[in-house]
């Protein structure tokens, strides 16, 4: 066997080089690229490593360690998981700052390659610079924060252990039914110790994925249940996407008659407008969508993971709806007592629907009804503006939060109007992307998605801070010719927008929507829903009088501060000045760019007949909280039990 000496970092680099993906006739690298925040852990050996053998591979630097491991997340979720980027930290603080983005991953059954750095395998210098002690286990680091968040997990404590860790990491990462984020934890000693490696190991390898086909068996009994169902609905989960089903999802619903709802990441796997297209379903739902949804007496659920916002605590559909999932999961596919259909979904539903030859769902303009009625609504949110006579509906019986808004900001857009007006005027074929706060809600319900796959909602996670990393690996996924929008709340972007500054440095242009109502919007939205007084939910001064934050809101010039990293920025207090800064910034290469919209507080979509279960209070003095208690039990008896 002929073998190469090399040190375990350069080796690692050598082998993420060479590994290949092959799909549907096609081949291509699986790694990109890495990103990397250096520091001791990772400086040293992985980061010699990386300068003598990157050869294809891109090197980015990080400025955060969680944004950058969110950057690869969006890239991979972009990419439909058949391409990943690596992310790389020091030890300690800089290894647990991913953490969070291995958790998005996993989530999301996104794949993510971490590679932190770790303590000394030989322990000779213990404790290093930000080494955690576990005086009941001195093998434990920080490092091991990651097995509870990730689908893989290993740590190398000798050079040789490279090897079967690394094909095991692979096979975890092209694994479509059960990826998410791998974690191989790197001794800095380790890192640049020697070993004989087999240059097999090192060769060109493809990682091959085959699509999983239905059986026989699950195909008669799923459409033995589908038979005998008048109003099936169809739910359009991600697994339409990363399965590339987009035709033949269309094609199912078409010839069959059976409208669907999207899912956060279903959506736009399908364009928006397509006569059984309901729109997005649950919690962050339309009316279209959750009408039907209630009257179904089937649900074929395709590549969903049925979250509680897309079942609404599974409160939604009828007791006695009958359940038909398409999955290549097994898990996934048994949920809710369903008809089980562990495949491809470009597989199944072919197979499926030549065993439902005759068959068509009895709908008699349901459909066409639940669409118009809410076409109707959206013209309504897309037209709403602040001005005369303008009563935002606040559920909490306090509207004066919205007008001292405007006393302590300026003139306000309303959030709805803002978003309609973005989504009319950017081209169809550039991407959005989102993750937490009101705008997922406003999102699901109102964009309108007019090409295939141009929305990357990050929601199995609702991570703050992704947006605009996220951004940026939308932008590396998609390339300079589509543009790329984050829409981002004010607390989302103050949490976290550290690689806006790599997008400065790399010369890459990203366009961050940035919504600013100076507070966590539908956090305390739930708050006062539930009963409660506003705690810590607005971006208020303290109040020296009260000692609460009650006093006036917060003026952040968040266009100055995205100026001060070298992007061109806007400040948007009205709807000519909106459309005028889009239009402008089209003109704009190379350089990310910030739109600071200001929107009133409130202005936001509602919740079309779905109910989320909150975790209500069962004992208080404040009617409130009792109120809300009682809507609690009262939707609860109604919620399936499995």
């Amino acid at each position: 066997m002929k073998t190469i000496r090399l040190t375990m970092a350069q080796a690692l680099v050598r082998f993420l080089e060479n590994q290949y993906i092959a799909y549907d006739g096609m081949e291509h690298p699986f790694v990109r690229g890495v990103l990397m925040l250096p520091g001791h852990g990772n400086v040293v050996g992985l980061g010699q490593a990386l300068s003598q053998e990157a050869k294809r591979m891109e090197i980015y630097q990080g400025k955060n360690e969680q944004g950058q491991a969110h950057v690869a997340v969006a890239f991979a979720k972009h990419k439909k998981r058949k391409q990943i980027m690596a992310a790389t930290s020091s030890v300690g603080p800089g290894a647990a700052n991913m953490v969070t983005a291995a958790a998005t991953a996993t989530a999301n059954n996104i794949p993510v390659l971490l590679l932190p750095g770790d303590v000394y395998a030989c322990r000779q210098p213990d404790p290093v610079l930000q080494q955690i002690e576990q005086t009941h286990d001195l093998s434990i680091s920080t490092n091991d924060a990651f097995r509870a968040v990730c689908r893989y997990f290993d740590r190398i404590q000798r050079p040789e252990q490279l090897m079967s860790a690394m094909l095991s990491a692979f096979r975890v990462l092209t694994d479509q039914a059960d990826t998410g984020a791998v974690c191989i934890a790197i001794p800095q000693d380790v890192e640049g110790e020697a070993y004989d490696y087999p240059e097999t190991f090192l060769a060109k390898r493809v990682w091959e994925v085959e699509r999983r086909p239905a059986t026989g068996i699950a195909i008669e009994k799923a459409a033995a249940v589908i038979r005998k169902a008048k109003k099936p609905m169809l739910v359009c989960g991600g697994g339409v996407r990363y399965g590339e089903a987009h035709e033949e999802f269309r094609t199912f619903a078409e010839t069959l008659g059976i409208p669907f709802g999207e899912t956060q990441a279903g959506k736009s796997a399908i364009v928006w407008d397509h006569p059984l297209n309901l729109g997005g379903m649950g919690v962050t739902g339309c009316s279209a969508a959750n009408e039907i949804a209630k009257e179904a007496d089937c649900i074929i659920g395709v590549g969903t993971r049925y979250t509680d916002f897309t079942t609404s605590s599974k409160w939604l559909f009828k007791e006695d709806a009958s359940f038909v999932n398409i999955n290549i999961s097994g898990f996934q596919a048994f949920k809710l007592d369903a008809v089980p259909v562990i495949a491809d979904a470009k597989e199944a539903l072919p197979a499926l629907l030549a065993a439902l030859s005759g068959y068509r769902a009895s709908y008699n303009g349901e459909i066409e009804r639940a669409v118009a009625g809410w076409n109707q609504e959206y013209r309504r949110l897309a037209g709403i503006s602040f001005g005369p006579g303008y009563e935002p509906e606040v559920k909490d019986g306090n509207s004066d939060s919205a007008f001292t808004f405007v006393e302590d900001m300026g003139e306000a857009l309303t959030q709805t109007e803002a978003l309609a007006a973005i989504n009319a005027q950017i081209h169809p074929g550039d991407s959005v992307i989102g993750s937490s706060g009101s705008l997922p809600g406003c999102m699901q319900r109102m964009w309108r998605a007019g090409s295939p796959d141009t929305y990357n909602m990050e929601y199995g996670y609702s991570c703050m801070g992704y947006e605009v990393s996220g951004a940026l690996g939308v932008k590396l996924a998609v390339g300079e010719d589509h543009e790329v929008y984050s829409m981002v709340g004010d607390g989302s972007f103050v949490m976290l927008h550290s690689e806006l500054l790599t997008a400065v440095q790399e010369g890459i242009k990203i366009n961050v929507c940035l919504f600013d109502n100076a507070s966590y919007g539908c956090i305390n939205n739930l708050q006062k829903a539930q009963g409660n007084e506003t705690l810590c939910t607005e971006r208020r001064f303290r109040n020296r009088d009260t000692g609460k934050h009650d006093g006036a809101f917060m003026p952040v010039d968040f266009a100055a501060i995205a100026k001060g990293y070298g992007c061109v920025a806007y400040t948007v207090r009205t709807m000519g000045e909106l459309k005028w800064a889009l239009e402008d910034a089209k003109k704009v290469k190379d350089i990310p760019v910030l739109f600071d919209i200001k929107v009133l507080p409130k202005s936001m979509t509602e919740g079309y007949g779905a109910w989320w279960r909150v975790g209500s209070v069962e004992v208080s003095d404040c009617p409130g909280n009792q109120a809300a208690w009682q809507d609690h039990l009262n939707h609860v008896k109604d919620a399936k039990k499995y």
